[in-house]
């Protein structure tokens, strides 16, 4: 029978995979949008100034300070890296999300089991490119092969999967194939999972199955309890597997941003460490949106991890602060094994 050997939690964003002075890029996009999500409620970029004043935000983004959390955060990422390494699954689960990179609004499933024999990534064309926000492409070598790639992906897993969530009451939508489609503005694998398969898994992917959660996008977001019983099903789905099969599992995302809130990510730490199920799925959905959505795929993976006897701690957290707004994105990092 299959057993899950590892788990791991970590963050994917563009801060890990651009240089520091990148970072600013998207401080122009921080200062026009009038609606930022932060702890129930939402405010402009001079609001947020004048609401976290007292935090020395600007003292948090500042160049020096920038640089050094850029550099812890490449030394966890090597440090998760190796434990992947270490660990030598030979088959995982990612659970992830996508921001318009496989769907657009003629279909947004809520969760998705991908379950094609294949799946691959390519960098952006130009046209592509030139549709990206700025500071988007300078981290695409992050998640994208420098040129179209292939990667194995385990149908025979993800058609267990689909068939144990069917019987339990989840409906979940399937695929087979990646889309291509001209109002895409990246081809191939979301950035959620192909950060995995460049920087965890150092391009030796493993079989996998990408589980999609839609976690941006309004009205179909699935609760915070919602994807954590959905791990607890994938995970009875793992253990029922007829196959040898040493499996890692995954959740890619978060962790606050585009709004930090240190607040949010040690809720999000304490239970994890606590294996508190009711604290994470009691979470308000209101802090959970816009990029702090990505968390849901930490509780779903959480989901499947509590059920095993998996162990570990912190491997670093660092607020990469962008802005005297407290803009940026946290990254936190973390595996049990």
């Amino acid at each position: 029978m299959a057993r899950v050997v590892l788990g791991m939690w970590t963050s994917h964003g563009p801060t890990l995979s651009s240089t520091p002075e990148q970072w600013l890029l998207r401080v122009p996009a921080d200062r026009k949008k009038k609606d930022h999500p932060f702890r129930g409620g939402t405010y402009d970029f001079d609001e947020l100034v004048e609401l976290r004043k007292r935090e020395n935000l600007a003292a948090q983004c500042s160049l020096e300070e920038r640089e050094r959390r850029a550099a812890a955060c490449r030394r966890a990422i090597e440090r998760m890296a190796d434990a992947f390494e270490a660990a030598a699954p030979d088959a995982a689960v990612i659970l992830g999300n996508d921001q318009s990179e496989l769907f657009l609004e003629d279909v947004l499933p809520a969760i998705t089991v991908f379950r094609g024999a294949t799946l691959w990534d390519q960098p952006a064309t130009p046209e592509q490119v030139a549709r990206m926000p700025p500071g988007i492409h300078e981290a695409e070598w992050g998640h994208s092969p420098p040129r179209y790639t292939e990667y194995p992906g385990l149908p025979d897993l993800a058609l267990h999967l689909i068939e144990c969530a069917t019987a339990s009451g989840f409906d979940v939508a399937t695929s087979q194939r990646l889309p291509v489609h001209p109002g895409h503005w990246s081809s191939g694998m979301p950035h959620a999972f192909g950060f995995i398969y460049r920087q965890i898994m150092r391009d030796r992917v493993v079989p996998n199955v990408p589980i999609i959660l839609n976690t941006f996008y309004p009205p179909n977001q699935p609760t915070a309890r919602r994807c954590f019983e959905l791990g607890r099903l994938v995970g009875r789905a793992i253990r029922s597997w007829e196959r040898e099969r040493r499996v890692a599992v995954l959740g890619s995302g978060g962790m606050s941003h585009f709004v930090i809130d240190e607040q949010l990510d040690a809720k999000i730490f304490a239970a994890l460490e606590r294996r508190d199920a009711d604290a994470l799925c009691s979470l308000d959905e209101r802090d959970l949106q816009s990029g702090s959505s990505e968390l849901k795929n930490w509780i779903a993976a959480a989901g499947v991890l509590f059920d095993t006897a998996l162990t570990g701690e912190v491997v670093d957290y660092q607020p990469c602060y962008r802005s005297e707004a407290g803009t940026g994105t946290a990254n936190g990092f973390l595996y049990w094994r």
